[in-house]
């Protein structure tokens, strides 16, 4: 939302606005004219107005609507419209009752409205039909947020993100949790139009979005975004596929003539975690009536470390290796090297009823981060020969078994290796046993830890053309592509199989989602002789979505003369970049599908107290069919100041063309330690062998019922409960061990590194859920010692029960295949039952101070997603967050804040000496603790 700008050549519109309170008058006098407004919300609330008919130009109408009211238009010298009021007091009959004691202060609190949840009109959080949040990003919290997911987490209590460190790719694309549901579960929009995927698959997830394919909501410049509009409801039959827990539309500036700058730099106390970032936007104006808002930011971010010593680097330590690292592996953020990302957004209108538009966005940066240790003494593959026990010394014997110089064996028991005479025959180079005999040792006394990282590239381009033709038919038609992609690389490691050859860094290859979007909307207002309108929208819809596995570098997959079962030379070194091998270029590829839409969508205003929408949406995939879905909701108004609102949806979520034909290789925790775990399609013969079946849609029932309630001009309340069943849910499964025979299978389809394989996973449509949850809301404005407060707060208490799983009698899950006891808790209980945040803002002259305190229920974790008995129950915490900002000038302001104030951090992780991690790696609200920065904001 933002000022509207009014022209000399202005056009006009039909108004037909009915005698009401003036918060009402004004979002349906902006819905009629197309356009937002800005108002305040509290005076507004408390001020009749008497309405209005005919033909204006938005200033007429406004003028002559809000005569004789306390409210008035304001025009700054730039030429710019907002609602603001009175300096005199207006008379008396205007007014309620209780008008005679308004005091009007400066800087009053806006409404903003959305169209988020009807096509018809825009409308506000509080007259919605559904739940509906809507965030303008001047909130004092999203100050100090790294990006816009970290912003959210700040604002919306039923929204999630955990750290995610030591977990693949999802280090640097985190997923976002809405309603206790999988990050692909909630539709993300840019202006109204969909976004598209990341090309990341979180195959290491958290547990509840593993295998999860969804958008990138952190490559979103803030400083081009006026606001965030979420919809707590399902939504698949107004938006298509993924809208299961909520849809998050993200508005774009457009403030011509307007700029803004910021500069904001922050720490951790722990001394690391430095950030700093700048950010840029500015409005141009186009023409008389055209627009064109361009926006910048810049972005570095140091990696944090919340780690202890691993207690089995401790005892090599003890043993009298002293190139140990400490720590030898670190848990904590990622770091973010050059992030940049770029906007623009333009709008221009071409005639008195037409108007040409298109945005788009870019961005790129580096992320990296840290993978487990490679313990030197232990790790197989690449130390280590075979499993059995006492491990023997992994040691490639140069001119061939058998040939030239024998190699000795060398038995690893708990002494220091670097100290056996034998081991220092090897490592003598000088000597015909070590020139001939080489071992990984010499290169990693005190074993290492691969870096993994990517360079992030994320763009989005729309265009199209809106207005009215015909018989006061609206249009909108547009055209857009989204595009994002990843190139992997992976540091400090080795291709074991390589011997002395192979180098320590490698490029892994990459993935990439494609996306092309094309759809016609119309909409029209139709006289049925209820009390309004009723409105009519409809439209088409074109999808194409692609997703590619780019093949890596040669030496990053490579099965080297010392790889298992290379006869002459081999002594079972394990192939592929140790941590993250290349995708071969018999595993990339690039696989699409088309989809086709169509939709209608009816709001119908029964009387003055009932409103209802229904939505009908049929969708057909070229890969598996057709799916139709429904929604219908209601709202009464049933008194002054109570309403009720209940809705009723299907749903689905297609899967996605790179969940149904990717192949990864990682490693991870398992029963016996770090393993090598192979993900197929669940179209692969191995697969299937296994238990897969073809991917098919998941489908859902959302039902959600709640109230409304105005306590008073100043305080409102909503109160939401929302059930949704899923089924026939898409994740990976657990981690199902491989025999010889499957060995042998996956090395007949050129899987030569397979015996390296201790497990395997796929994606299936393998279980149900039910979600249940509550949603609070307050929100309050009030002045109090001369100081202006607003209080917000929310409450979200979220419930998930995993109800069917096919793979196994779910009373008997003890014996699970695919997914084990651990994993069916990570999905019920790993994000906190309770959510709570209470913020207050505070404003006092050039002062303003925000306080906010967040709650974090108890959760699980089942550590490093091992099943082995790695088990956490952590209670719940309480965090607090400070704001102070100090108006230097009229548009200009410094602000100083503080997360975490008093540090408090999560009980400490009781198998923490296993791997390191300090804290519990999925704690919500994150475990790096204070966070202190300043910022330096300005505008003209």
């Amino acid at each position: 939302m933002g000022a509207i700008k009014e022209y000399s050549t202005a056009p006009q519109y039909d108004f037909s606005v009915r005698p009401q309170t003036a918060d009402k008058s004004l979002i349906e006098l902006a819905g009629q004219a197309r356009t937002t407004l800005l108002f305040p919300f509290e005076l507004a609330q408390q001020v009749v107005l008497p309405g209005i008919q005919g033909q204006y130009t938005l200033e007429e109408a406004l003028n002559l609507l809000l005569e004789n009211s306390p409210l008035t238009i304001h025009r700054d010298n730039k030429g710019y419209l907002t609602i603001v009021p009175r300096q005199t007091e207006p008379p008396v009959n205007a007014l309620r009752e209780e008008s005679s004691k308004i005091t009007i202060d400066e800087g009053p609190v806006y409404e903003r409205i959305s169209v988020l949840g009807n096509r018809a009109s825009a409308r506000g959080a509080y007259d919605s039909a559904v739940p509906l949040d809507i965030i303008a990003t001047d909130n004092p919290f999203f100050a100090g947020s790294q990006t816009m997911l970290d912003a959210l987490t700040q604002v919306l209590p039923s929204f999630n993100v955990s750290a995610q460190t030591t977990n693949d790719a999802a280090m640097l694309v985190r997923p976002a949790n809405l309603r206790g549901l999988a990050s692909d579960h909630t539709l993300t929009l840019v202006n109204g139009k969909r976004r598209h995927r990341s090309a990341v698959i979180t195959f290491l997830g958290g547990g509840l979005s593993d295998g999860a394919q969804g958008p990138d909501i952190s490559v979103l410049p803030v400083s081009a975004i006026e606001q965030a509009e979420v919809l707590r409801d399902g939504a698949a039959a107004q938006y298509g596929s993924d809208a299961i827990a909520g849809v998050m539309n993200f508005k774009l500036k457009s403030t011509p003539g307007q700029g803004s700058i910021s500069f904001t730099g922050g720490q951790y106390s722990a001394g690391d975690g430095e950030q700093v970032s700048v950010q840029v936007s500015q409005g141009l104006a186009i023409g008389q009536k055209g627009a064109l808002q361009l926006s910048a930011e810049y972005q570095q971010q140091n990696p944090t470390d919340r780690s202890v010593q691993r207690e089995d680097a401790q005892a090599l330590l003890d043993a009298g290796n002293k190139v140990i690292a400490i720590p030898a592996q670190k848990w904590g953020s990622a770091a973010m090297d050059r992030d940049v990302k770029l906007a623009a957004n333009l709008v221009v209108p071409v005639s008195r009823q037409h108007e040409v538009y298109a945005f788009a966005l870019g961005t790129s940066r580096d992320m990296e981060g840290e993978f487990y240790f490679r313990n030197p003494q232990r790790r197989q593959g690449v130390f280590v020969a075979g499993a059995s026990q006492p491990g023997e010394l992994l040691i490639a014997d140069l001119d061939g078994l058998g040939e030239g110089i024998e190699c000795p064996t060398i038995l690893l028991t708990g002494d220091n290796v670097l100290a056996s005479a034998t081991y220092q025959q090897i490592a003598d180079e000088q000597s015909a046993v070590g020139r001939n005999c080489f071992a990984f040792n010499e290169w990693f006394p005190g074993g290492f830890t691969p870096r993994f990282g990517g360079r992030v590239k994320d763009g989005t381009f729309y265009a199209g053309s809106r207005g009215e033709f015909g018989d006061a038919w609206l249009y909108d038609v547009s055209v857009g592509a989204g595009y994002s992609g990843i190139r992997y690389y992976i540091n400090n490691t080795v291709n074991p199989s390589l011997g002395p050859d192979s180098p320590t860094t490698f490029r892994p290859g990459g993935a990439a989602q494609i996306e092309r979007n094309a759809s016609i909307g119309l909409l029209k207002s139709l006289p049925t002789g209820f009390y309004e309108p009723f409105t009519l929208a409809l439209g088409l819809e074109w999808r194409s979505e692609r997703y590619r596995q780019i093949a890596g570098e040669q030496a990053s997959y490579e099965v080297g003369r010392f790889a298992q079962n290379r006869q002459g030379v081999s002594a079972g070194f394990s192939v592929g970049a140790n941590g993250f091998p290349g995708y071969r270029p018999e595993t990339s590829g690039e696989w699409q599908r088309e989809t086709r839409a169509v939709y209608v969508d009816l709001t119908m205003p029964l009387s003055d107290t009932w409103f209802t929408t229904a939505a009908f949406r049929a969708e057909d995939f070229s890969d598996f069919g057709t799916h139709v879905d429904g929604k219908l909701s209601l709202r009464w108004q049933a008194t002054e100041t109570l309403a009720y609102r209940s809705s009723v949806s299907t749903g689905f979520k297609a899967p996605t063309v790179g969940q149904s034909n990717i192949i990864n290789i990682s490693t991870k925790f398992g029963l016996n330690g770090l393993e090598d775990q192979i993900t197929l399609p669940p179209t692969n013969s191995v697969a299937v062998k296994l238990g897969a079946r073809e991917l098919t849609p998941e489908e859902s029932v959302n039902f959600s019922v709640g109230l409304m309630a105005s306590l008073s001009p100043a305080a409102q309340l909503t109160l939401d409960f929302y059930q949704i069943y899923l089924a026939d849910r898409i994740s990976t499964t657990s981690a199902i061990e491989l025999d010889e025979q499957t060995v042998g299978l996956l090395l007949e389809q050129g899987f030569e590194e397979a015996e390296t394989y201790r497990s395997a996973k796929f994606f299936t449509n393998d279980f149900d859920t039910r979600t249940r949850g509550l949603d609070l809301v307050f929100n309050w404005q009030f002045d109090w010692q001369g100081w202006q407060h607003q209080l917000l707060a929310t409450l979200n208490w979220t419930d998930t029960q995993v109800i069917r799983v096919t793979a196994q009698d779910y009373e008997q899950r003890d014996g699970a295949v695919n997914l084990t006891t651990q994993r069916i808790r990570m999905l019920e209980d790993n994000l906190p039952a309770y959510r709570a945040n209470i913020s207050l803002t505070q404003s006092f002259g050039a002062h303003q101070l925000a306080w906010q305190v967040h709650y974090f229920g108890a959760f699980y974790e089942d550590h490093l997603d091992a099943s082995a008995g790695y088990d956490i129950e952590a209670p719940g915490r309480f965090t607090m967050d400070a704001r102070w900002s100090y108006k230097l000038a009229e548009d200009w302001k410094l602000t100083m804040g503080i997360n975490n104030v008093f540090n408090t951090q999560p009980e400490l992780n009781p198998h923490r000496f296993v791997a390191g991690a300090k804290y519990p790696s999925t704690s919500p609200g994150g475990f790096d603790g204070r966070y202190g920065f300043i910022a330096f904001i300005g505008g003209w």
